[in-house]
């Protein structure tokens, strides 16, 4: 939960009175920041409806849609608006657990497809308690702190418990344990035994996944996590009778104590130090072939199968792990994980390749990946491909074989030949880096930035272990936008345009330009208009398309390029409420239209100033026959070009926020007949007014706002229709084709990877020559392919409005990979760059839950199988190519040059 700091001091006192919005936002900002400094084990949180979170956000001001606090305080601060919300009502967590409103007693199961920021909020005990006190309403569903990891010690909530269903030996009946992954053995005892009503010593508990009995759980202070219990699994009870001694020793008939062997859990057919293999390193006979056994899913884990099989079917890493790699652990190496991790995923690599289908549970992984990389704990769903980085980078530093890093301290281009900087490069990163997945799965690219005031060039070459690609969208949809003209020289006019769905602001003021063929000297001003107001501007051009909604109004103003750092006028429209008697009693009147934009100049302007820009901004709305209009008046193209007659009869303006927009603190009242209209100076909240004088000078660079108060005399004048009933941006939603000949290739993905792009804002890069922070131009270049090459389609997109997947068909080579046109090193031509693919890691589904599976090529087969969990089935090499593919693995091969030619030619993959 984010709560912005209010900055003021908790008030002790407490009441289930209502409290105002503030006070409220006050009391739970405090709580928060004290809850957040004593950060320990064991606290509790409570969880929370997002739905209703989200209400009580919009309430008390600080969430509106999707804007934080600090975008909708930004903009108030510039006279902008903000959504509120009425009070909600009692808190329902209804829809967050199983049975909805059925529920019964404290023990409340939550639904298991729960995400959190989408689905419920995390909030302290102490404000929950606070909310509870003064919405009332449940269930409550508190929940503890535990720390987690090994090297990085890192504290979550444990939403999920782990659930343990327990079954009772004697008759077969079955209870529901719940309890923390963090408890010992030694609790699960206490609370089993509490549950029959027997003494602990007569009872034993087996490891019973899988209806089978693995090992028994002995009485310890050993966690239930590092038991290598999973969610939902069976544990057994077993009791004393006759004949049975639960403390591990039995009786003969004589009374002679015999030891009671527990049944061993299962056992790699081979060790260690190898076994039968074949030649090309594979460990099976060929009438039993391996490779083909599936992984058990222990909830919500097809995101490791799937990076798993694609790593087992990784040809050199077979045949590394069904050798003796002992020699080459890094037990010493602070940045790996004592070598645990490599003897885990080594072990599992040779259960999966011995002989037959049996399915592995890979139980013993997992707890070796919680305790290192606790992000991936638990039982939600987690990315595939962060998985894999993990893993790459996890067995990199546990096999390791430099003990000592040496310091290297990096030199500076300084324009060397790119060929000596690159080698030099690769050797400081192979004196410090040197295993086996550095041998075969890292490669370098050339980096290069270019500062945008200086020019300064700085060259690096950077090792990469995957290349994670972007995907060029070809879908579109369509966007009208009405377009004003900020000096009066036309009508608005609204227009129709075609951009790329995921695409940013600049995309569309680059469209709206050509289609009303914007002069040179004119730039286009995007804002969005609320309520008849203007709610926000887009003046970031990277401000992506998606987060403005089908249903808002946008408009465009036209204003001239030299008018940066002017003063820019915002006029805005009020007429008189005719609804009731009592509302023209009051004097009452209604926003209405949309508001003009325009800039009044550089030099300090007068009120005068202001009441010709108004004028010049609103002849084209002159109606061509008025009997108010003037004999003189010039008429083109329906309306008045210029004109003498003032529009309105008031005028109030407003200056922003923190700036004083008058040289003179006495404002004297217009009494000039050239204006037939008043200037008043208005505060925030629209009250306060004082009048402005013609003559009173607004300092430049302000944003000023005139309220123009329309009456019937200049709606006979002009015609306000062209101010009124914009169309919104699109009422039917995106227009989204997704005809397979709109697909893209895997080549276009790697080139827009490499193409030339300045940083984003958030990162900024150090010019040594200008010594300040610029956002520099940053160009890629391939310099050195690894032998196993991992593409990571980026369908993933993250932003502060939303988050979503593409699903975007990406044509694909399966033989033939040629990649070197894209290699820029002199000596490319030295090895291959044509590589075979051999496994896909595939996504399905949307970022609420979706599902991961595998496809791998069994190379001395040649033949592709899909690897769904536990299931495992043959698949045709033309089914591969789906719009799942998220993780490409090719392998180089050999190739050799055809006789009287200079082109490789299709070899075989060298294992």
């Amino acid at each position: 939960m984010t709560i912005a700091d209010s900055g003021f001091m908790m008030d002790n006192g407490s009441s289930c009175l209502p409290c105002t919005p503030d006070e409220e936002k006050r009391i739970v900002t405090e709580l928060t920041n004290k809850s957040e400094s004593n950060l320990k084990e064991g606290n509790l949180y409570y969880v929370i409806s997002n739905r209703w979170f989200t209400g009580w956000q919009k309430y008390i001001g600080e969430g509106s849609g999707e804007l934080s606090i600090e975008e909708h305080s930004s903009y108030s601060q510039n006279g902008g608006l903000s959504k509120t919300s009425c009070r909600p009502g009692p808190i329902d967590n209804s829809d967050l657990i199983l049975n909805g409103n059925d529920y019964k007693g404290d023990d409340v199961e939550l639904l298991r497809i729960l995400e959190e920021g989408r689905d419920y909020v995390l909030v302290p005990g102490e404000v929950w308690e606070k909310l509870l006190d003064w919405y009332k309403g449940g269930p409550a569903l508190p929940r503890k702190l535990i720390s987690q990891g090994v090297r990085d010690k890192k504290f979550s909530v444990e939403v999920y418990p782990l659930c343990l269903k327990l079954i009772d030996s004697r008759d077969n009946s079955q209870f529901i344990i719940r309890l923390s992954k963090k408890a010992s053995t030694r609790e699960l005892y206490e609370r089993v035994c509490a549950i029959a009503g027997i003494e602990q010593e007569k009872v034993r508990i087996w490891d019973y996944f899988n209806k089978q009995k693995h090992s028994v759980l002995a009485v310890s202070d050993q966690t239930l996590e590092e038991s290598s219990l999973q969610m939902d699994q069976d544990i057994l009870l077993e009791v004393q009778d006759d004949g049975f001694c639960p403390s591990g020793l039995g009786m003969d008939s004589t009374g002679n104590e015999l030891a009671l062997v527990p049944i061993e859990p299962s056992r790699s057919s081979m060790t260690i130090a190898g076994g039968p293999t074949l030649s090309n390193g594979y460990s099976s006979a060929k009438v039993d072939r391996g490779g083909l056994a599936g992984l058990q899913n222990l909830g919500n884990t097809c995101f490791m199968n799937s990076s798993i099989q694609c790593l087992v079917h990784t040809p050199p890493l077979v045949e590394y792990f069904l050798q003796d790699y002992t020699e080459e652990i890094n037990r010493e190496n602070p940045l790996g994980m004592h070598g645990e991790l490599a003897l885990a995923f080594g072990e599992l690599l040779r259960k999966l390749w011995s002989s037959g289908r049996t399915a592995i549970a890979p139980r013993a992984f997992k707890g070796k990946l919680a305790r290192f990389a606790p992000q991936f704990s638990g039982y939600n769903q987690h990315d595939s491909q962060e998985l894999l980085a993990f893993l790459l980078d996890g067995l990199h530093e546990d096999l390791n074989r430099v003990k000592q890093k040496p310091y290297i301290e990096t030199r500076d281009s300084n324009g060397r030949p790119d060929e000596e900087v690159a080698e030099e490069c690769w050797k400081n990163h192979k004196a410090r880096n040197d295993s086996l997945i550095v041998d075969v799965c890292q490669g370098q690219y050339k980096s290069t930035l270019v500062c945008p005031v200086c020019g300064k060039i700085s060259i690096t070459f950077d090792p990469f272990m995957y290349l994670s690609l972007p995907l060029p969208s070809t879908a579109t949809r369509t966007m009208t936008v009405t377009v004003f003209y900020s000096d009066g020289s036309g009508l608005p006019i609204p227009y129709t345009v075609t951009v790329l769905k995921h695409g940013c602001c600049k995309d569309l003021s680059q469209a709206l330009g050509s289609a009303c063929c914007l002069r040179s000297d004119e730039i286009l001003l995007l804002a969005e208009v609320y309520e008849h107001r203007i709610y926000r501007y887009l003046e970031n051009p990277l401000e992506p398309l998606s987060s403005i909604k089908d249903d808002e109004h946008i408009v465009a103003y036209r204003l001239p390029k030299k008018g940066a750092g002017s003063t820019r006028l915002e006029i805005l429209h009020r007429c008189q409420e005719k609804c009731t008697l009592d509302s023209l009693r009051s004097g009452e009147r209604k926003h209405f239209g949309s508001p003009l934009v325009t800039y009044l100049g550089e030099n300090p302007q007068t009120g005068a100033d202001i009441d010709l820009a108004v004028n010049r901004v609103l002849s084209p709305l002159r109606k061509t026959h008025s009997s108010l209009t003037k004999a003189h008046s010039s008429k083109e193209n329906g309306f008045v070009s210029e004109s003498t007659d003032k529009p309105v009869n008031s005028c109030h303006t407003q200056s922003e926020p923190g700036n004083q927009s008058m040289d003179s603190t006495e404002l004297e009242e217009m009494s000039s007949s050239e204006l037939s209209f008043q200037l008043c100076l208005v505060d925030d909240k629209g009250s306060n007014c004082k009048p402005v004088g013609k003559d009173s000078l607004l300092k430049p660079g302000l944003s000023v706002r005139v309220m123009l108060d329309w009456t019937d005399k200049e709606h006979e004048l002009y015609d306000a229709s062209y101010l009124k009933d914009h169309p919104e941006v699109y009422k039917s939603g995106f227009t989204v084709k997704k005809t397979r000949q709109e697909s893209i290739s895997l080549f276009s993905c790697l080139e827009a990877f490499l193409k030339e792009e300045p940083l984003g804002p958030d990162d900024m890069w150090y010019c040594p020559s200008c010594k300040e922070h610029r956002q520099a131009t940053k160009k890629l270049d391939l310099w050195r392919l690894p032998e196993i090459l991992v593409f990571h389609l980026k369908r993933f997109s993250y932003s502060r409005y939303l988050k979503n997947k593409l699903d975007t068909f990406v044509n694909f080579p399966v033989h033939s990979l040629d990649l070197s046109k894209y290699v820029k090193s002199n000596d490319a031509s030295s090895q291959s760059h044509v590589y075979e693919l051999y496994a896909i890691s595939n996504h399905y589904g949307g970022l609420g839950g979706g599902h991961y599976s595998a496809y791998a090529k069994l190379i001395d087969e040649n033949r592709w199988y899909h690897f769904d969990d536990s299931h495992v089935s043959p698949v045709s090499e033309s089914e591969i190519k789906t719009s799942a593919a998220y993780v490409l693995f090719y392998q180089r091969v050999n190739v050799k040059p055809k006789k009287g030619m200079g082109e490789p030619s299709q070899g075989h993959i060298s294992s």
